[in-house]
């Protein structure tokens, strides 16, 4: 996979002085992305290209709002487990301009959410990682994408063994809405490079 990151990282253009170039790696749970994420933001770092790293599970809606809300289980994970348009108008949009960003990072601890400030260099490659990034809400936001993909079977042996255990929440809340995401956004062929894990 090193491999396949150092191809990923040469086809991404080096920042211009004060130029942000928005870089997402995109796949479904479990598929690398995370991985790939810190690699290449620590691959940015070594060469002294000035880089950021955001994790977009970082920054999910509380449990309130996006369990048992009377919506089918898949519709609350790809609808709300993320509120879309605050993400849009806090994250997505400042990014080219603002010195900085404040976002709602949740704790899964409490449930609750505290103000995260991330500085954003004048010149950077920003890197943003996590699952359905290629909706019509925030596609435009990236300069690159990356879809990682990863056979199902595979995704699932990763997880540990207690969650394996819930096969039906799989089901009926990740496997459908990932197959809606498939199947509407096509996110394999929208990419701009793909690496397989």
């Amino acid at each position: 996979m090193k491999n396949g990151i150092l191809q990923l990282a040469a086809k991404i253009p080096v920042p211009e002085k004060g130029q942000r170039i928005v870089v997402g790696i995109d796949g479904l749970s479990r598929s690398g992305k995370t991985t790939i994420g810190n690699f290449l933001h620590g691959h940015y770092v070594e060469q002294g290209v000035p880089a950021v790293l955001i994790h977009l599970d970082d920054y999910i809606v509380e449990r309130k709002r996006r369990y048992g809300t009377g919506t089918e289980p898949w519709k609350e994970y790809y609808g709300l487990q993320w509120d879309v348009e605050q993400l849009k108008r806090e994250l997505f949009a400042p990014l080219r301009t603002a010195n900085g960003l404040s976002l709602a990072a949740y704790d899964e601890a409490t449930d609750q959410h505290r103000i995260e400030r991330i500085a954003l260099p004048e010149q950077a490659i920003i890197i943003i990682e996590g699952v359905f990034l290629q909706r019509d809400e925030w596609r435009a936001h990236f300069d690159f994408l990356c879809y990682v993909d990863s056979p199902r079977g595979e995704r699932f042996n990763r997880e540990s063994p207690d969650t394996q255990k819930k096969l039906e929440k799989f089901e009926q809340r990740y496997w459908k809405a990932e197959a809606h995401y498939l199947e509407t956004v096509k996110p394999k062929a929208s990419a701009d490079h793909l690496i397989s894990n």
